[in-house]
């Protein structure tokens, strides 16, 4: 991502503070809450947002968030690390499963929009305000994240460069950071339940990214009017 965390086992710890005992409503509740800060951070910048505002959009007082929460940044924290953690496992599936560069980048892109169909505010939230956020000890994983997201996807891509899958004068650097950057600003525009689904998106995109990145065919020029054009 954008500038992205994880232990051995690839799971962001959760800093959330635990003191505060969950109200009547349970999990269920606590999600919804959760659900409706993450919205509001992503729609007025996490400085900008406050307790009450995040109250009133819940139709509650802002004592009674805080019985769930000892403060926003609690909030934020636990939506950021959850979405995170969601992320690496969907990641960590497909990197384990062998399959080839091509591929790879196929499932990984295809679970990123997953994810942003998932955890639309939370991918927002994280967009804005991760440079900030990564100077603040509470935050530290979202460094380690973004190390792991960076060896992921150009690891892929240099293997897919070795093995001949992808064009051997490819920058991967620079083709990463345009794949990164092109995926994870639909958090922008996406909006879950619209006409095309996750999995859809993703074939669109894929089919416009792999042919620029991929080997061409004998007898493919590159020339205008051959139908594939040149990056």
């Amino acid at each position: 991502m954008g500038r992205w965390a994880g232990d051995q086992n690839g799971h962001v710890p959760n800093t959330a503070s635990k003191k505060k005992t969950q109200a009547s409503g349970g999990p269920e509740r606590r999600r919804e809450l959760l659900d409706t800060a993450a919205e509001v951070f992503a729609a007025q910048g996490y400085n900008a947002t406050t307790v009450r505002k995040i109250a009133d959009a819940a139709g509650m007082l802002a004592g009674s968030l805080y019985y769930h929460f000892d403060s926003k940044e609690s909030m934020l924290d636990e939506i950021l690390s959850t979405f995170l953690n969601e992320l690496w496992e969907g990641y960590d599936a497909v990197l384990g499963a062998e399959l080839g560069p091509r591929e790879t980048i196929e499932a990984l892109v295809t679970e990123s929009f997953r994810e942003i169909d998932r955890h639309r505010a939370a991918v927002a939230i994280y967009q804005k305000e991760s440079l900030h956020l990564v100077d603040q000890p509470r935050f530290g994983y979202l460094v380690d994240s973004q190390r792991r997201f960076e060896k992921a996807w150009l690891g892929t891509l240099e293997r897919g460069v070795a093995e001949g899958v992808f064009r051997a004068d490819l920058d991967v650097r620079l083709t990463y950071r345009f794949v990164r950057d092109t995926v994870w600003v639909a958090a922008s525009w996406y909006r879950p339940g619209g006409q095309h689904s996750p999995e859809e998106i993703a074939r669109q995109y894929l089919s416009m990214v792999l042919d620029g990145i991929a080997v061409r065919g004998p007898g493919v020029s590159g020339e205008r009017g051959t139908g594939t054009g040149r990056l």
